[in-house]
């Protein structure tokens, strides 16, 4: 089975809002499956498990919204190993090392996990962050919920969105250390959607982050 190894996903968090640095989409647009988590009360049966690769789980929880029903189905077709609960797995692992990447900032590491226009975004950022001569000391102190909102596939290419609720504290210090904004005592409620895009014909099994965007 194809290992997941979620290699961008990316938000630039500076003063107190994840999106406030990143900006709008790019320019294209922890728990197992169940069932879409907008038809938890529905009547009708839940969609098998088996049908999209899922292993059975162990307590309850829902991944995947509705609308993403016909993009994972034709992800699963393409490719058998696609498993929608380790992929969100990965996804929940990789929002906080990529998050943590950026704050300190680490270039060689994001290199390795964050692609196209956002991974010069992050840079840019990055950049602008030291020239200034400030320090970002933010801690990701819990996702609260992260679900599948959305996926499809154009020949190859497999897109995955997925809508990350977290609580955030953010704090920016100047050269001397001195806060100049934010705070780590009060968490920042943040809502975003991350996209990730995979060529299934390549024998990379990694998955980069191509878009961001603010949920609604």
């Amino acid at each position: 089975m194809t290992e997941i190894v979620l290699l961008a996903m990316v938000a630039l968090f500076v003063g107190l809002r994840l999106y406030s640095v990143l900006g709008r989409r790019t320019g294209h647009e922890q728990q197992p499956i169940l069932r879409p988590a907008e038809t938890a009360a529905a009547a009708e049966p839940a969609t098998p498990a088996a049908d999209l690769a899922v292993d059975r789980p162990e307590t309850g929880g829902f991944v995947y919204e509705e609308p993403a029903t016909p993009g994972i189905r034709a992800i699963v077709g393409a490719d058998p190993s696609f498993d929608v609960a380790r992929f969100l797995e990965g996804a929940q692992a990789a929002y906080r090392m990529i998050l943590e990447a950026f704050w300190r900032g680490d270039r060689e590491e994001l290199r390795h996990l964050v692609g196209g226009d956002v991974l010069a975004t992050f840079e840019e950022a990055i950049t602008a962050r030291e020239e200034a001569g400030e320090q970002l000391d933010n801690r990701l102190v819990q996702i609260e919920k992260a679900v599948i909102s959305d996926a499809r596939l154009s020949g190859r290419s497999a897109e995955v969105d997925v809508r990350f609720d977290a609580d955030i504290a953010a704090v920016t210090r100047d050269r001397e250390g001195k806060v100049i904004a934010g705070t780590l005592s009060d968490a920042i409620p943040t809502h975003d959607v991350w996209t990730f895009r995979r060529n299934l014909a390549s024998g990379d099994p990694n998955w980069l982050l191509v878009e961001t965007d603010e949920a609604d």
